[in-house]
């Protein structure tokens, strides 16, 4: 099983297998969350002084701030995962 990597801004990368959701940090609920993840040690920060978007949950219970949106990261994970198309030439004799 290889690990897949995907960026997530400011030349940090996540390892996509390890990740369990893409929270949106704008909800009560996520705040009390990240509250709790930071009071532990577990909160990994990798906004670079930006306004976080995104909160990134592990399945180690450590969770990561990015800059970036979800919306953003998932696309990035998508174009990631595609199949890329090889383009063969055939030389005529």
């Amino acid at each position: 099983m290889a690990t897949e990597l995907v960026h997530i801004g400011f030349g940090s990368v996540i390892a996509v297998n390890r990740v369990i959701a893409f929270l949106s940090i704008d909800q009560q609920p996520i705040k009390r969350l990240l509250r709790e993840v930071r009071e532990k040690g577990l909160l990994i920060d990798a906004t670079h002084g930006r306004k976080a978007k995104t909160a990134i949950l592990f399945d180690t219970g450590h969770m990561m701030l990015a800059a970036v949106t979800a919306e953003t990261i998932a696309h990035r994970l998508t174009t990631v995962s595609m199949p890329s198309e090889e383009k063969v030439e055939l030389c005529s004799a």
